[in-house]
């Protein structure tokens, strides 16, 4: 923003009315801190470049992993160990800053380490969680293909038994840090039914390409990737889970993160609406002093208090062993739904130079709506609702 004074005047004044630190476990409280530090320092002086350059910042993956972020809601193995309302409130901090870092960790931590923390071998989870949480390597979590991301039961990507190992061929799409990972978990149909391979992506027939032309999430990268004839030994398999609820296991977490993680969102376009009506002037006054604009401020609270007490409710849950896949989904539903309303209001405030890269509203409108698409659309989540109400599986 033009005016880092008025811009923190903005947070204080949010703050004054609603805030989210003083509701925070003393563990969460330090986590968050130190989320807020890193992503104001380490990512937002660069992220409106990087964003326009559609440009990941590689370097930034050690410092997130030496932070602690990656994993860390993972016990053992190099991971944090931290409580689900401390990754919440990380999730938001990361996301405040932009939504293809929060991203990131999803994919690796929430995805990718969880499958192998949840599913895989002794050996398996010795060799790869240290080296993820540290940031060392990079995984990708290939579920997503191109005629069924609603509907993965629709899976065509096949592994098939070859001697003492496996071999996979298919496509996928939509698959975050592909071109980067050193490692994909791949769900394939085989014989037994939906399994998990961790596979190398170096491997021969391997090929990740990065999906261009993105309006959204330009500072993170999403992939095609083309499985052809792969082979994998049999210590690739996930031996701990067949069928689906293996990669919905996993996607839960990353859910659960976007639960908090888009308020954070949510919150950054709130605070610079509140800073534009006040250093704005317009018909002799400040535009804060106008109804309308109070009444849009006002609104825009509201929604963001009660998606933040949400995710705390939810997070508690968590933490408590009691959340269920019902309650991800009114998480995910509604702070995904009114985050993004937030921001289009907040754009409004800030008129014409709301469009402008001068403050984040438009790339946050951006993201969000990719947020609004991925771990389940509005509508599947809307059917998972129904499902518990009714009875009825609408559609199955």
């Amino acid at each position: 923003m033009s005016n880092p004074d008025v811009s923190s005047l903005a947070e204080d004044r949010l703050s004054g009315v609603f805030s989210l630190d003083a509701l925070l476990p003393a563990d969460a409280q330090e986590w968050q801190q130190r989320a807020r530090e890193f992503a104001r320092t380490r990512i937002a002086p660069v992220i409106e470049e990087d964003f326009e350059n559609q440009y990941f910042r590689r370097e930034l993956v050690e410092e997130f992993g030496a932070a602690g972020f990656l994993g860390m809601h993972i016990s053992g193995y190099g991971c944090a160990g931290a409580s689900a309302t401390a990754y919440g409130a990380v999730c938001l901090e990361l996301e405040a800053v932009d939504s293809g870092w929060r991203t990131f960790v999803s994919v690796q931590g929430s995805l990718a380490m969880s499958a192998i923390a949840k599913f895989g071998s002794e050996p398996q989870k010795e060799r790869w969680l240290p080296e993820m949480a540290a940031g060392r390597v990079i995984g990708c979590f290939a579920l997503t293909e191109p005629t069924g991301g609603s509907d993965p039961a629709a899976m065509t990507t096949t592994a098939r038994r070859d001697g003492d190992g496996w071999v996979i061929s298919g496509t996928k799409r939509w698959i975050g840090l592909a071109t980067l990972a050193d490692i994909a978990i791949v769900w394939a149909n085989t014989d037994e039914g939906i399994r998990g391979f961790i596979v190398p992506t170096d491997s021969d027939g391997f090929e990740a390409t990065a999906i261009t032309g993105k309006l959204a999430m330009r500072a993170s990268i999403q992939c095609d990737v083309s499985l052809d004839e792969v082979r994998v030994g049999d210590d690739a398999l996930l031996p701990g889970v067949t069928g689906l609820r293996g990669p919905f296991s996993c996607l839960n977490e990353a859910r659960y993160g976007i639960v908090w993680g888009v308020m954070g969102a949510a919150r950054s376009c709130l605070e610079v609406a509140i800073a534009r009506s006040q250093d704005r002037s317009v018909f002799g006054a400040p535009i804060g002093s106008f109804q309308l604009t109070q009444a849009k401020l006002a609104d825009m609270l509201l929604e963001y208090e009660k998606g933040v007490l949400l995710a705390l409710h939810l997070g508690a849950q968590k933490d408590a062993g009691t959340l269920t896949h019902a309650q991800i989904s009114v998480g995910k539903l509604n702070n995904v739904r009114e985050a993004i309303a937030i921001a289009g209001a907040a754009r409004s405030v800030l008129g014409g130079d709301g469009i402008t890269s001068e403050f984040p509203v438009m790339r946050h409108m951006a993201n969000l709506e990719a947020v609004r698409t991925y771990e389940g659309t509005d509508e599947i989540h809307a059917l998972i609702l129904g499902r518990e109400l009714t009875g009825f599986a609408a559609f199955s």
